[in-house]
Formats: C-alpha cells, sequence, structure tokens
C-alpha cells in the first residue's frame, strides 16, 4: 500500500498566470478572495422556490467558491464573507448583517460555511471536480458540513439564548429535513457547473495546441 501524499492539483483559480512577485501574487489571492465573498453575498440573496422550503443560492455559491479558489482561499473567502455580514454589511440572506446575526438561530451555517468551502476545495485539489460524479459526490459532503455547525448551533441560540425547549426531532424539523432536497440540488448543479468549466478550458488548450 502506498504511503505517498496525494499531489495537490490545480484548481480553476490557478489557471490565471500569477504574478513572480510574491507581493503581487498575495495581491492577486487576496483579490480573488474578496471576490469569492462578493460572488457568496449576491447569491445569498438569489431564492428559488422549492418544496418544502424556498432554496437559496447561499449554500450553492459556498461550494462553487471553495471548488474554483481551493481549499485555503475558498476558506477565506468564507471568512471575510463572515466577518463583513458581522461588521454590517448587509451581505447574509435578506440583505441582512451585523453583530446581532450571531444571535439568530440560523447563523451556524454560516460559520459551517467556512468549513464546508475548504472541504469543496479540498476536493477540487485532488482533481473531484473534473468528474461529474465524483464533483456529485464531493459536493454533498460539503454541503453536509453546515448542518453539523448549524444544528447544535440553532439548538443552543432556541433553547439555552431563547429559553425554549425544543427536543432533537423539532430540531431537525427546523433546521435539517427541509433543507435536504435542496442540498441535493445545488450539489448536482455544482457538479455539472465545475466540470463543465473544466471542459470549457480543455477546449480553449486543444485549440491553441497546448
Amino acid at each position: 500500500m502506498s504511503l505517498a501524499v496525494p499531489v495537490r492539483r490545480p484548481v480553476l483559480a490557478d489557471l490565471i498566470v500569477r504574478p513572480s512577485d510574491r507581493a503581487r501574487a498575495f495581491a492577486l489571492d487576496a483579490g480573488l478572495v474578496v471576490a469569492g465573498a462578493a460572488v457568496v453575498a449576491a447569491l445569498a440573496q438569489v431564492e428559488v422556490p422549492l418544496w418544502p422550503v424556498p432554496v437559496t443560492g447561499q449554500t450553492l455559491a459556498v461550494v462553487v467558491v471553495g471548488a474554483a479558489l481551493g481549499a485555503r482561499r475558498g476558506a477565506a473567502a468564507l471568512v471575510t464573507y463572515l466577518v463583513a455580514g458581522l461588521a454590517g454589511l448587509p451581505v447574509f440572506a435578506g440583505f441582512t448583517g451585523g453583530v446581532l446575526a450571531a444571535l439568530k438561530p440560523s447563523f451556524g451555517y454560516i460559520i459551517g460555511f467556512v468549513f464546508a468551502a475548504f472541504v469543496a476545495g479540498w476536493f477540487a485539489q485532488r482533481a473531484w471536480d473534473r468528474r461529474p460524479v465524483l464533483a456529485f459526490a464531493g459536493f454533498v459532503l460539503a454541503s453536509a458540513i453546515p448542518f453539523v455547525f448549524g444544528i447544535p448551533y440553532m439548538a443552543f441560540i432556541l433553547n439555552v439564548v431563547g429559553g425554549g425547549s425544543f427536543g432533537v426531532g423539532e430540531i431537525l424539523q427546523f433546521g435539517l429535513w427541509p433543507f435536504v432536497v435542496g442540498g441535493l440540488v445545488k450539489a448536482a448543479i455544482a457538479a455539472v457547473a465545475i466540470p463543465a468549466a473544466w471542459a470549457a478550458v480543455r477546449r480553449i488548450d486543444e485549440r491553441r495546441g497546448i
């Protein structure tokens, strides 16, 4: 059995020509991180009617940004998004923001977005994002991560901060089951979009004779 460390493969953002100067390279990475945060902020405002609850573009953006930027830049983009929202910029769903957002039952999912973007980027760095089936599997796993943070956070806010007495079944009914279908749909969309982008890159390279 081989113990070799998997080679990090390029992600879509790595296709941008990188400056040799370290300061300019850092500026490029910073620009990509800010752009990723802006994409999440924009898609957070998109809502599509779907049973049993409407689906926003937020989680889709998290997965796509993570896959396109890679693990570290993707996570940094979501940290930037989180900090910008807490600072008062209207980047959260419904054009909301401010430090009081941390008291909302749903804020734990935003914390989980940081780790979801990292995982989506981790899979992309191992070329899972180039084949739809592998991409779908990786993106489903990444999309599940916000629930690991969001459900306990929701229970804490509702029961401890809010003084409620909601049981596990009720918390899952509020914070998990209604979003399963939408999560699978968004993972499927990302699993089509990202491999399609790679296919377009390959076609361009072939035309250039690369």
